[in-house]
């Protein structure tokens, strides 16, 4: 299950003006990825682009941090995720992607969406903090952190069949808090 990216009403008016719309979009987020853990069953399992917990430990704290967003509307997100992730079953397995500021200009160039060329790098390198202060703690499930600066499952066949085993040993495991790739 993919982020929604295409039919998000919030996005590009959140590249444009980051401020004005980051309370609006990180909630948008939060409804769609809640709705995605709604629909994922034990007979339905799903893999899920991202989880409920990046939008409240990383993008809306790198927002926080920023001051792309008040206080109050970070208050009130944080409340709302908190409810979320309470009637929310945690990811069986977590993948971390760990990608360096290059991998991640690169990522971004290849999708090619105008909105995203003008992130600016530090925005970027925050995220990439944030992320490693979050995975640091991740206690919720199993965990697999997978470093893709120097993967290309897409023409490498090798990265895909080595990536693909490392999920399929760590799914039966379970409990490989903090295994890497």
């Amino acid at each position: 299950m993919f982020e929604s990216t295409s039919n998000n009403p919030y996005l590009e008016d959140f590249y444009e003006d980051m401020e004005k719309w980051a309370f609006h979009l990180q909630t948008y987020f939060l409804n769609h990825r809640f709705e995605q853990v709604q629909d994922a069953t034990v007979d339905n399992p799903v893999i899920q682009d991202r989880s409920l917990y990046e939008g409240t430990y990383v993008f809306t704290e790198n927002l926080r941090r920023s001051g792309m967003m008040h206080q109050r509307d970070f208050e009130n997100y944080s409340a709302l995720s908190k409810l979320y992730e309470a009637k929310a079953t945690p990811p069986h397995l977590l993948i971390y992607l760990r990608a360096d500021l290059e991998k991640l200009k690169s990522n971004i160039e290849k999708r090619g969406r105008d909105y995203e060329k003008t992130i600016p790098d530090e925005y970027l390198l925050n995220l990439n903090e944030l992320y490693e202060e979050w995975i640091s703690n991740y206690e919720k499930g199993g965990l697999l952190v997978v470093d893709v600066n120097d993967v290309d499952i897409v023409n490498n066949p090798n990265d895909f069949e080595r990536i693909a085993s490392a999920i399929e040993s760590a799914m039966r495991i379970r409990k490989n808090v903090g295994a890497t790739v």
